[in-house]
């Protein structure tokens, strides 16, 4: 049966991958953020996962303002990245696991999730940015990608619950696939950030750290907290929060935090970094 070993989590801000692009790792104002990453690496070239389950927002490259569906998975054999205007390099295609995303699709449904499954997704830097980041020179060890889309632009959005129930699904999902896979969760995104409006350039590093201490030993409590809530705290683009859940769901209860980073300010985000891995 397939088994998660873990979960990962990132921010995915295009800046980072103009950052890797432009080579500014050991940049004064970069060289925080990337310092966090070389632990996690060294665990994943240890551990050989087969498949990574990429959990992040599409930004406008396949869904947009009207039509958005609240939890999307892709079911190709490979994905393609696009040129999003950001100024990011395009990468070469990544090899999907068609058959496992088959197989999650329809548990989703069975456990009641409605699911749009997209047999052609085209991922942004949502995606591509957490790829560079985790597997930079996706080597032969690289897995086979799994995206999974949740919206987090347009509301209503889902509930912190519905997120972390999500997971919960996802995971039973992947462990009742037949085969020996060992499969990694990426939840990506945030931390609190606001990009516009009146309060443009927003952080909020307690609700961060509060965040990132509760989503390992007590994840249900956060599950309290309202859709309104979270972007008064996080701000408007904080939401992508709700993706960390759904990795944390996906999890089983018990998990050991064996390295995590926290970076302010990355292009007026806070930056989370973290490796959970299941006991």
């Amino acid at each position: 049966m397939a088994e998660i070993i873990g979960g990962l989590t990132s921010s995915h801000i295009p800046a980072i991958g103009n950052a890797i692009a432009n080579g500014l790792q050991d940049d004064p104002y970069w060289k925080p953020f990337f310092d966090g990453f070389p632990p996690i690496r060294n665990w994943l070239g240890e551990k050989k996962p087969d498949v990574a389950i990429m959990i992040y927002n599409d930004h406008g490259l396949n869904f947009f303002l009207d039509k958005m569906p609240t939890f999307a998975i892709g079911a190709a054999h490979e994905y393609h990245n696009a040129d999003e205007g950001w100024g990011i390099p395009v990468m070469p295609p990544f090899q999907g696991d068609a058959k496992m995303s088959w197989h999650i699709i329809e548990q989703m449904i069975e456990q009641e999730f409605d699911i749009t499954s997209c047999q052609e997704v085209k991922v942004d830097h949502g995606f591509t940015v957490p790829i560079q980041l985790f597997w930079p020179d996706r080597g032969p060890d690289m897995p086979m990608v799994i995206p999974v889309c949740a919206n987090t632009v347009q509301h209503p959005i889902p509930t912190m619950k519905r997120c972390f129930d999500f997971g919960k699904a996802l995971g039973k999902a992947v462990r009742s696939y037949p085969e020996n896979k060992r499969v990694v969760v990426l939840g990506t995104g945030g931390l609190s950030h606001q990009l516009d409006g009146a309060r443009a350039g927003f952080i909020n590093r307690e609700f961060d750290k509060m965040c990132m201490e509760k989503i390992v030993s007590a994840p249900e409590e956060l599950t309290k907290i309202s859709r309104h809530e979270l972007i008064k705290q996080a701000g408007a683009q904080g939401s992508e929060f709700i993706m960390w859940m759904m990795m944390r769901g996906a999890l089983p209860a018990n998990v050991t935090a064996l390295h995590e980073n926290y970076h302010i300010p990355i292009s007026n985000t806070g930056a989370g970094t973290m490796l959970l891995e299941c006991q």
